[in-house]
């Protein structure tokens, strides 16, 4: 498996800087916020072509190691 840092990109011309999926106009944060509102893995692929189930577990991944760090800085 691909650990997420060769997924999700930081682009200061793409998004604002914000983590992109391969440096497409897709936030990891786009992503989380789909799948908070209900959708699921299947949909979003089917909604967004572009993307593969690989790139949607690298935003859950991405996510969960911004969590862990942040609970070890605490």
């Amino acid at each position: 498996m691909r650990h997420f840092s060769e997924i999700i990109t930081i682009n200061p011309n793409i998004r604002f800087g914000k983590p992109c999926v391969r440096n497409m106009r897709i936030s990891v944060y786009d992503i989380l916020g789909w799948m908070a509102s209900g959708m699921t893995k299947k949909e979003i692929l089917t909604d967004y072509p572009e993307l593969t189930e690989i790139d949607v577990n690298a935003c859950l991944a991405y996510a969960a190691d911004r969590e862990h760090k942040h609970r070890l800085a605490s």
